[in-house]
């Protein structure tokens, strides 16, 4: 019953709501690119693959501690690797 409640208050929540298998992906690639491994290599990796779909793969570089533990140059080419273009 107080699920229904909680519901009831925010019908919309799920929405907003950042799922706890996108929180352990997220941890693993800030921890694998802490091991000096290249973003869009731990992108291909299949514990991410079958995880995330593509899209949020995207979302998941969009993050605020992804951001802060990848770096601009990394981000970007993980950015490309997402949208399937060939790195600069």
């Amino acid at each position: 019953m107080l699920r229904l409640g909680s519901f009831l208050r925010n019908p919309f929540s799920f929405l907003f709501a950042k799922s706890s298998m996108e929180e352990q992906v997220a941890a693993y690639v800030i921890r694998e690119h802490g091991r000096d491994r290249r973003v869009d290599e731990i992108l291909q990796d299949r514990y991410v693959q079958n995880r995330l779909t593509p899209q949020q793969q995207a979302r998941l570089l969009d993050r605020a501690d992804v951001i802060h533990a990848l770096g601009a140059h990394d981000l970007d080419a993980a950015r490309q690797y997402v949208r399937n273009e060939p790195p600069r």
